[in-house]
């Protein structure tokens, strides 16, 4: 199973990801490609350290979505590059067809709340200021509705009294880097059949 690698950031979700395919830790899944749409990201580092093609491409003007004609480009990269699954590892755009279309069905994301609540953007400071006892993390299908595939994993998280936000965030973060990674492995059995 051929999977990209989308991002936005410092890529820590997608380093845990190639972390767990060097150690054999990821199934059928081998990754062929990560894209960043912000040519600065440190997640673009991580293609040469893990030995995989990284690249930025160009989302268009908008702040939080793309461009169509855009999409339409991200689309055909990925379909150029025979891509099974599409993997939202901290992308910060909504996505739309083409690419919804393109990929439905083997696209994830990973969202840093227990979904269904706190969808959207700073979900962990949304669940820190609500005062919950408990968040954690939800892979899911990715589908029109932002935040609102169908569920693939969770992972919970308790807040403990002494916990602040950063340490709360710290705990969310090492549960997505588990999480991640054996959802593809799982994906990369049932897909591949």
């Amino acid at each position: 199973m051929r999977v990209a690698l989308l991002g936005s950031g410092r890529g820590s979700n997608a380093e845990a990801v190639l972390r767990a395919q060097a150690e054999g830790r990821l199934g059928q899944a081998k990754v062929v490609g990560i894209y960043c749409d912000n040519p600065t990201a440190k997640m673009l580092e991580l293609g040469p350290r893990f030995g995989v093609p990284a690249q930025f491409l160009d989302t268009g003007s908008f702040k939080t979505k793309f461009s169509p004609e855009r999409e339409q480009a991200w689309a055909e990269a990925l379909i150029a590059a025979r891509v099974d699954l599409v993997v939202l590892a901290g992308f910060m755009r909504v996505i739309k067809a083409p690419l919804l279309e393109a990929f439905a069905g083997r696209m994830i994301n990973l969202h840093p709340s227990l979904l269904p609540a706190f969808p959207g953007l700073d979900a962990i400071g949304q669940a820190w200021t609500a005062g919950v006892n408990e968040s954690g993390c939800t892979v899911h299908w990715v589908n029109a509705d932002i935040d609102g595939g169908a569920h693939l994993g969770q992972s919970r998280v308790g807040r403990e009294s002494g916990d602040t936000l950063e340490t709360f965030s710290q705990k969310i973060h090492a549960a997505e880097h588990a999480l991640l990674p054996a959802v593809i492995a799982q994906l990369s059995q049932s897909l591949s059949r």
